[in-house]
């Protein structure tokens, strides 16, 4: 079923249509809200300062994407849905580390994830704040701050500061609203829709190359997400199927069981989670060099750790492969599925029932989840090489990120609404 017939058939039953409506309408409260002006900014200073060509450009090209444009506009969204995605790794990661907390998770139902929710909240304010102040040190840096006397005062800058924490904390509200009442997962939407504002910006920008006489970076970048966008649709229906016999079973004069079937392993379950995981924490050492501007770290991470350094792109593959086990170890229990198996009278063939089954489940999903994995990693990092190749191209690396975003998200979204239709028309059958 291709995504344009499934949108109209989605669209056909009333509540779908409303889901798919509230989803539009908070897209747009985000993107208006992305174009109001925090107070005492200058937005064509952080232009001049965003540029890819300037010197920090590069840099915070990447959280500049995610938001559609907003950092260097100097909106009251330009934090984006940054804090709450750092936070929301914080807590997953203390929640292995803390065993209070995976009691919570595991054990405490609706209410132990309200808490964990919670908690993530006031972690998403704390970063905020940090990131709100590195964002008001970047505007002394590049002198964006103005007002009518000519002089900001610490007043005005407080202000800043506290536009840009609320404007992240209403986005993390959106994206909340988003996944509870409207299609699909509301952190991806959210970022779906900053990527999309920017294919004018992408437009213009190859329209300027054809007019300087570079009209290859176009062409290429235009392959790229092509091959890109190929690969991402095959390895998405592609999965390991782990044979399973059930053993026949008379219950009463009925027969059941006897027949066989498989247990589904996709390559790449996880989605694009691990993308966005592995770029909120790569690009952390960049929003600290935001607290000291003109220092040698700043320089430092300017030179060695910028998108075409061997560190980062080396750095970038190995995180992309450590969250895609980290979210397969939290998402898939091989334990309880080999339990499932063995309590429906079910087999693997040669697989004895019980702990030999669930290793056999893990070192299966182990496999798959490297391959992957690496998928994963040489996709992201393929344009970061190209990029190398031909300096001058500075949107490539940023434009296989986007593509790659935005396929995995509406591929995701498009299964969410067709596992929602196919469980109405089942509900609708029973009835």
């Amino acid at each position: 079923m291709g995504i344009l017939e499934t949108l109209r058939n989605a669209w056909k039953i009333a509540d779908l249509r409303k889901k798919i409506l509230y989803t539009l309408f908070i897209i747009v409260l985000f993107r208006i809200g992305s174009s109001i002006p925090v107070p005492f900014i200058s937005a064509d200073a952080l232009n001049v300062f965003f540029d890819p060509t300037a010197q920090g450009g590069g840099l915070f090209g990447y959280l500049n994407m995610l938001s559609g444009n907003a950092l260097a506009e100097g909106t009251i969204f330009a934090l984006t849905i940054q804090p709450y995605i750092n936070a929301s790794i914080i807590i997953q990661l203390l929640t292995i580390a803390i065993p209070a907390l995976e009691r919570l998770q595991k054990d405490g139902g609706e209410e132990g994830q309200k808490k964990i929710n919670q908690i993530t909240r006031y972690v998403t304010v704390a970063i905020a704040l940090l990131q709100g102040y590195g964002y008001l040190v970047t505007l002394r840096t590049s002198n964006a701050l103005k007002a009518s006397e000519g002089f900001v005062g610490v007043l005005e800058q407080i202000a800043i500061v506290i536009v840009l924490v609320a404007g992240s904390l209403l986005v993390m509200w959106l994206g909340e609203s988003i996944t509870e009442k409207g299609i699909g997962n509301g952190i991806s939407m959210i970022l779906f829709a900053s990527i999309v504002s920017r294919g004018l910006a992408v437009v213009q920008s190859f329209i300027a190359n054809f007019m300087q006489g570079q009209w290859y970076i176009p062409v290429i970048v235009t392959v790229m997400a092509l091959v890109i966008l190929a690969f991402i649709v095959f390895m998405d229906s592609a999965e390991r199927r782990i044979p399973i016999q059930y053993a026949k079973r008379q219950i009463g004069r009925k027969m059941y069981g006897g027949q066989n079937t498989h247990l589904p392993i996709k390559v790449v379950m996880t989605g694009v989670m691990p993308i966005i995981f592995t770029y909120a924490i790569i690009n952390i050492p960049a929003t600290i060099a935001q607290f000291f501007p003109g220092s040698a770290y700043e320089t430092f991470i300017k030179t060695y750790f910028s998108q075409t350094s061997p560190a980062y792109i080396i750095l970038t593959f190995i995180l992309i492969i450590a969250f895609n086990y980290f979210y397969i170890s939290i998402q898939y229990n091989p334990v309880e599925i080999a339990n499932n198996i063995k309590n429906n009278g079910g087999t693997i063939p040669g697989i004895r029932p019980g702990k030999p089954t669930s290793d056999f489940i893990i070192k299966t999903v182990n496999k798959v989840t490297l391959f992957g994995a690496l998928f994963l990693g040489v996709i992201a990092i393929l344009p970061y090489i190209v990029q190398i190749c031909l300096p001058t191209a500075s949107t490539i690396a940023l434009g296989g990120t986007s593509v790659l975003i935005l396929v995995s998200v509406s591929l995701e979204t498009v299964k969410q609404l067709e596992a929602q239709m196919l469980m109405r028309h089942y509900k609708g059958f029973l009835e």
